[in-house]
């Protein structure tokens, strides 16, 4: 089968990829769209020693797995776990110990015809959700994430930083919940996109130092950290939400003199996120910038890097 594969930072289409055979209680899914993501991007950097396809939002057609899902379009939590761990047990099972990530550790990813996940990572796609629409799962999960961790009131102050693909998802969920939120960028056409759904949108110059009680940071760079951290108010909460490829430098006893909580946040819920879809309670049509096939991968992923550029979707099969 074809696929992007990547090996000591170098992409590659190849076309003499095994189709995996699925093991016990795992499904096989034909892949019919991914996107292309910044972790995809970061992997390419080095930010972890990867090896293999690549991709991990997708929509596919289940063609081998239970029967209830066969020649169905699923969407599939990235996350394999063994299920027996100390954090499969208390039903954390996105920090199992062994897990495997989809086309980031240990598995072969959605940049390719076919893919294989436990059976149990997959839900069904509603069947009004365009196929293009339901490839923001994974990420639009992910900002939901932020939900699960802590409670957001119509009161709290909300800073979001970052005007990026992750940025407008964690801004149109946070703006769900009534919060005075404020989302701040640097590209005029992007911050549009929100405030044509009512969201209040700024510059770096319009974030008052100290002022809010919750930040979450969605640029993956150190400047944008400062910022988040800068806005907010003595025991507020930072929520990153970006890997970095490289080390971060932090004022660490600022921190404890303001006792600021520090949040990681990464997987959520898809069944969340499959019912904003469906709902029509998010738009992330503004976010797709274009769409390649998988034959012209490479050049996806070159204009993917590009400043300014959204989300890139892979069209893999019919």
């Amino acid at each position: 089968m074809k696929g992007l594969w990547l090996e000591n930072k170098q992409l590659q289409l190849r076309t003499d990829i095994q189709i995996p055979e699925p093991p016990p209680g795992e499904a096989l899914v034909r892949v019919l769209r991914a996107g292309i993501c910044n972790t995809d991007l970061e992997l390419l950097r080095g930010y972890y020693p990867y090896k293999g396809v690549l991709g991990h939002e997708f929509v596919g057609v289940v063609e081998q797995g239970a029967e209830h899902l066969v020649n169905k379009r699923v969407v599939g939590e990235i996350n394999a776990a063994c299920g027996y761990c100390r954090f499969c047990r208390r039903g954390e099972p996105t920090h199992c110990e062994t897990r495997t990530v989809l086309g980031i550790v240990n598995r072969h990813g959605a940049f390719a015809e076919y893919l294989c996940l436990p059976i149990e990572n997959l839900h069904p796609v509603p069947e009004n959700v365009p196929t293009d629409i339901a490839t923001f799962t994974e990420p639009l999960a992910a900002a939901l994430e932020i939900q699960q961790q802590i409670k957001i009131c119509a009161d709290d102050r909300v800073l979001v930083v970052g005007d990026g693909k992750l940025g407008q998802l964690v801004a149109q969920t946070l703006a769900l919940t009534g919060c005075e939120l404020l989302v701040i960028g640097r590209h005029r056409d992007k911050l549009a996109n929100l405030e044509a759904r009512g969201i209040k949108t700024g510059l770096v110059d319009a974030v008052k130092d100290r002022s809010f009680d919750i930040s979450v940071e969605c640029t993956g760079n150190p400047e944008g950290f400062a910022i988040a951290r800068r806005g907010l108010r003595p025991r507020g909460t930072l929520i990153l939400k970006s890997t970095y490829a490289g080390n971060l430098s932090l004022d660490a006893s600022a921190l404890v003199v303001d006792e600021i909580t520090l949040l990681g946040s990464r997987c959520g819920p898809f069944p969340a996120a499959l019912e904003l879809l469906a709902a029509e309670k998010v738009d992330v049509k503004p976010l797709i910038h274009a769409t390649y096939p998988l034959t012209e991968g490479l050049e996806a992923f070159a204009q993917a890097q590009q400043r300014g550029v959204l989300k890139v979707l892979l069209e893999i099969s019919y």
